[in-house]
């Protein structure tokens, strides 16, 4: 065969290669689904309500969470053991994965996209990483006012580079300016309350809110204030009733944030608690079905999807935001543990961990679209988070 037939030939082979190689998407409808038992992740398809990959060994993902970077290719993935892995989501593979602590429980990006941040529990405080190497850059440790070393929480990115978190046994919320990385600037507000249990920030970034465990409220931070402090609201929302056992905190990551109204599950009682952004006074309560874990609000915010703490963790409740009712009950399955909305919020997809998949919801008619099989799924995440402040 002469040479130049060769080098045709040899190109007419490469061709589906070279197609493959080239072939080019987008990342805005892809996310992760959580498979805790097995320290595994699905990476998903929205569109196509899909499975395109699985990446292993990631090591304990229970209670895990995942922030994207601004071009929405990588998701780092926060477990429970201390791990922090980088995960690209086109390749459906670990960039790198350290284990930064012994014990962790979240974290977050900055608004940069440059630094990953790390709320721990043993040894507590919070570690900052490079988020292109995941290399150290500080580790700011979080000694309360009792001189006692703390767990940290509810971490959330604020505008201007800044990190919000809330210290679990000295009851203390700090908030770090990290313009200048190697040299924070700590804004420490002691007191708030006791067991602050998990934090969030408000969709616009103005108002961080930690619930407290050891007590019935709410902490207050308004973060366009100068000086910051702490405000108690909510102050004995359970008044007069019986708090019940609590089998599983509720988290305000998954709260409702709508229009000039929140909704924030309350602990130890099977209510959901509506408040006034504009004065964070009650303004309603809904009794539900259980003991709420997450309230998602729909992008619109015309419903919100809530799901409950075992053993009532089956069912699945609609609130109308308008009327503040109930309008749709039903039972996916065994452990429904966490719902997420599509970008647009016409669907929503369910994990049901004890029957091994995630289910596709039509988020206005509530019909079933499609069952995705997964490893105990847990939490599910899609990378429009991205592009919101505080997830």
């Amino acid at each position: 065969m002469r040479l130049g037939t060769k080098l045709w030939f040899a190109l007419v082979c490469m061709l589906p290669l070279l197609a493959q190689a080239t072939e080019l998407r987008g990342t805005g409808d892809l996310g992760i689904v959580i498979e805790r038992a097995t320290g595994s992740v699905l990476v998903v398809d929205t569109s196509q309500r899909g499975t395109i990959g699985r990446v292993e060994g990631l090591g304990d993902l229970s209670h895990a969470s995942v922030v994207f970077s601004p071009d929405q290719r990588f998701a780092f993935v926060f477990g429970r053991d201390g791990g922090l892995t980088k995960v690209d989501l086109l390749t459906a593979s670990i960039v790198r994965r350290i284990v930064q602590a012994g014990n962790a429980i979240g974290g977050a990006i900055s608004d940069d996209g440059t630094l990953i941040a790390v709320s721990n529990y043993e040894p507590g405080g919070v570690r900052v990483f490079d988020a292109k190497t995941l290399d150290p850059v500080i580790d700011i440790p979080a000694t309360g006012a009792d001189g006692k070393s703390s767990k940290t929480l509810g971490l959330v990115d604020l505008p201007g580079r800044r990190f919000a978190w809330s210290l679990y046994d000295a009851g203390e919320i700090w908030v770090a300016d990290l313009t200048d990385a190697k040299a924070p600037q700590l804004t420490k507000l002691t007191g708030i309350g006791k067991l602050p249990y998990d934090g969030n920030v408000t969709p616009d970034g103005r108002h961080y809110l930690a619930g407290l465990f050891g007590e019935d409220g709410v902490v207050h931070v308004d973060t366009w204030q100068t000086p910051l402090r702490a405000e108690r609201i909510l102050n004995g929302y359970g008044k007069g009733e019986e708090p019940l056992p609590v089998y599983k905190m509720p988290h305000l990551e998954g709260w409702a944030a709508v229009g000039d109204r929140l909704l924030l599950p309350a602990v130890g009682h099977h209510d959901l608690i509506a408040v006034d952004l504009r004065d964070f006074k009650e303004v309603g309560r809904i009794a539900t079905h259980g003991q709420p874990v997450f309230a998602v609000a729909r992008p619109d915010g015309r419903y919100v999807w809530v799901n409950f703490a075992h053993p009532r963790n089956d069912t699945i409740e609609i609130v109308d935001t308008l009327s503040l009712k109930i309008v749709h009950r039903f039972a996916p399955g065994p452990a429904v543990l966490h719902m997420e909305f599509t970008p647009r919020g016409n669907e929503v997809w369910v994990s049901v961990r004890d029957a091994d998949r995630v289910d596709v919801y039509d988020a206005t008619t509530f019909a079933k679209k499609a069952e995705i099989p997964a490893q105990k799924p847990s939490g599910i995440f899609f990378t429009v988070r991205a592009t919101r402040i505080g997830q």
